[in-house]
């Protein structure tokens, strides 16, 4: 992440909520090439990433049959016994 010199004397990567408002623009640009972090009360609490980026992380990469079928378990002839307890008490 490219490091950000804040008010406070110190390089992070990170923004504040009121620095990431006051400075948007540059949040957005800068998330182009690096995640920004923005954090709330100390701690992280969101990330920026460019369109394309977030693209990339959330495409799907095969079915849930595909995965399953690929699955190191399959073939190993495990033998699972199914409980059969009764359902827990609510009170609603």
């Amino acid at each position: 992440m490219t490091a950000i010199k804040k008010s406070s004397g110190h390089d992070t990567d990170s923004w504040t909520i009121a620095d990431a408002k006051a400075r948007l623009s540059e949040v957005i640009e800068r998330a182009q090439t690096d995640p920004q972090v923005i954090t709330r009360h100390g701690k992280p609490s969101a990330v920026i990433v460019s369109a394309e980026e977030w693209a990339r992380k959330t495409e799907r990469k095969g079915t849930l049959a595909e995965f399953l079928l690929a699955s190191p378990l399959r073939g190993a002839e495990l033998e699972l016994d199914r409980v059969r307890d009764q359902p827990r008490d609510l009170d609603l």
